[in-house]
């Protein structure tokens, strides 16, 4: 006679426990990094290159910063990446027209994508925030489909959180 456990819902309570963790140290990893510098391209190198060299099948990792209404490449780790995107064009700049998170699990289906390595099959962006307003986004792409999930969103949200405090 089974006790009525679901296993797999089991199973990914402790992923996203293990997960969410994971994004708890490396949030004060990033936080020790950057809280006392103000440079905000330095900050946002190192951010770049910590979230390419510790998340699981990410290709690119960087940030946009919103020039003069486009989205002109800043520091970022990952292959040779578009330089500008118009805004409310791509899954960045829907970023940044709709001021909110896009978790695109399969960007191959995300109308209007732009396919700066047609080897990136998921996508994650986040707005960054100053003074109320859009100046950057944060962009993770990856090479597996659907590799970003609420958790990832949240996680991410919370270094975004930690990188607009250094803003001035």
């Amino acid at each position: 006679m089974g006790l009525g456990v679901n296993l797999n819902a089991t199973l990914d309570v402790n992923m996203d426990r293990e997960k969410a963790n994971f994004y708890q140290s490396l949030l004060g990893q990033i936080k020790a990094i950057i809280s006392d510098e103000r440079d905000a391209i330095a900050n946002m190198a190192n951010i770049s290159a910590i979230l390419f060299n510790t998340l699981e099948n990410v290709n690119w990792s960087g940030f946009y910063r919103v020039i003069e209404n486009e989205l002109v490449l800043g520091p970022f780790q990952g292959q040779v990446a578009c330089i500008r995107i118009p805004l409310g064009k791509g899954v960045c700049g829907t970023a940044v027209s709709e001021q909110k998170i896009q978790l695109i699990s399969d960007v191959h289906q995300f109308s209007g994508h732009i396919a700066c390595d047609a080897s990136s099959n998921s996508e994650i962006v986040l707005p960054v925030y100053q003074d109320s307003k859009v100046v950057a986004v944060l962009d993770i792409d990856s090479v597996a489909f659907a590799n970003f999930d609420q958790t990832d969103a949240q996680g991410l949200q919370a270094i975004v959180h930690a990188f607009e405090q250094t803003l001035a």
